[in-house]
């Protein structure tokens, strides 16, 4: 069994913002595929389904992002699955917006998403997906740039990209991710 997490935050406020890239490519997931998410005990809201044989959990930690452990963690124990078999979708400042890059392992980077699963799960050995936000052209704020919208200029790339993701993570689930990696780090 493998486990795709996208990071965000709930609520309608936060719905469209750069902060939610991960809850967008689930949710391209779970469109594409008929699926629903439910609410579960594990702090968010997940589903298990098959994806050309290989079943996978898809799951959007409700805790909001800094948190997002103690969603990850417990849901990674109830399934058995292993450190190997998850990939994590989050958003990054240093990738130019809609731009995606698919790493092995590595540090938070000062993502606060990333730095509560590497606490809690006890390690920096999993699988990312970092979906660019870009960083802003004006002094703002970080925090108020990442819970912040995609300019309008920028939404048919960023909903192009949303697809890309969503075909990789599939891509996984078929074949090995350094492959992945090299199909899509492009």
């Amino acid at each position: 069994m493998k486990c795709i997490v996208g990071l965000g935050n709930p609520g309608k406020k936060y719905k469209k913002t750069r902060h939610n890239a991960g809850f967008m490519v689930i949710d391209e997931l779970v469109d594409r595929h008929h699926w629903k998410l439910k609410k579960d005990k594990f702090n968010g809201k997940s589903t298990v389904e098959f994806i050309d044989g290989e079943k996978v959990v898809l799951l959007k930690p409700q805790t909001y992002m800094n948190l997002s452990g103690e969603s990850v963690r417990p849901l990674m124990d109830f399934y058995d699955i292993a450190i190997d078999d998850v990939l994590v979708i989050y958003d990054d400042l240093d990738l130019p917006t809609a731009k995606i890059r698919l790493r092995q392992k590595g540090g938070h980077g000062g993502h606060n998403g990333i730095r509560s699963i590497i606490d809690h799960l006890g390690t920096k050995e999993f699988k990312r997906l970092r979906f660019g936000v870009g960083r802003p052209s004006t002094p703002v704020p970080v925090i108020d740039y990442v819970l912040g919208s995609f300019p309008k200029e920028d939404q048919k790339d960023v909903d192009l990209s949303i697809k890309k993701a969503a075909d990789a993570c599939e891509a996984w689930l078929k074949q090995p991710f350094p492959e992945v990696m090299n199909e899509f780090n492009q």
